[in-house]
Formats: structure tokens, sequence, C-alpha cells
């Protein structure tokens, strides 16, 4: 299995409902992102897939997210489904990683997305899971 990873930040703001502390208040990231692809094979120039396509991709994603409050955005917007946490916000980027990559002839998925709220705190999601 080949794996491919990406990297990017993006500085936005955000303030989580329902949440006793600071965190509470309006406040703002760098936020970091981690993207890994993973398939079985190689193409016919022996990539799993070309990093300007990738880079493309998650440049696309993440500029929508870039120096805006995350709280007007959907699904995040206030009262709405679901707070900005950096959970969300993982789960959110690989959604959409995994529409656009989705329908590949080969099998390369969306591995992974791990964001970073601080140069110590993350959180990744995935819906693929390794026997145990």
């Amino acid at each position: 299995m080949y794996e491919l990873a990406v990297k990017t930040r993006f500085a936005a703001a955000h303030s989580l409902s329902d949440y006793i502390g600071p965190c509470a208040r309006l406040h703002g990231h760098t936020w970091h992102v981690e993207v890994t692809f993973k398939g079985p094979d190689l193409n016919h120039t022996g990539m799993l897939l070309d990093f300007k396509e990738v880079k493309t991709s998650v440049k696309n994603i993440v500029d929508k997210l870039d120096h805006v409050n995350l709280n007007d955005l959907n699904p995040f917007i206030k009262g709405g489904e679901e707070n900005p946490t950096v959970e969300n916000l993982a789960r959110y980027i690989y959604q959409r990683l995994k529409l656009e990559f989705g329908d590949r002839e080969r099998s390369v998925k969306v591995a992974v997305v791990r964001v970073w709220e601080s140069p110590d705190a993350s959180a990744s999601y995935t819906e693929d899971r390794e026997p145990s």
C-alpha cells in the first residue's frame, strides 16, 4: 500500500457553542492541515497521485476556510448542527476531498485528514479502519 501526504495551513476564527471556557468566545487559529491518500497501485508514471492535482484540490477547499469566521459557514452556522471544532473541521475537509477523489478508476482513497489548531493539539478523521 502506498501513501501520499500534503500539508497546508490557513487562518480562521471560530467560537464554540455550549462550551464553558474561553473557546466560547470568538478567537482565531492558524490551522495546519495534513491530508493523506492511500492506494495499492501506482499509475503509468509511477505515481499514486500527482502532487500538483492533490495540492490544487486541497487548496480549493482550504481557500474557502481562509480568513473567515468558521461559524458563518455550513454546517457550522451558529445554531446549526455542528460546532466548528477541530474534529468536525477534519471531517468537513475529508468529506469534500472524498467527493472529489471518490470516483477514481484506481482504488486511491483519502486515508486521513489531520487538522492542528495549535502546534501541540490536533484531531484526525478517517472512514477506513484497519482490522485489529
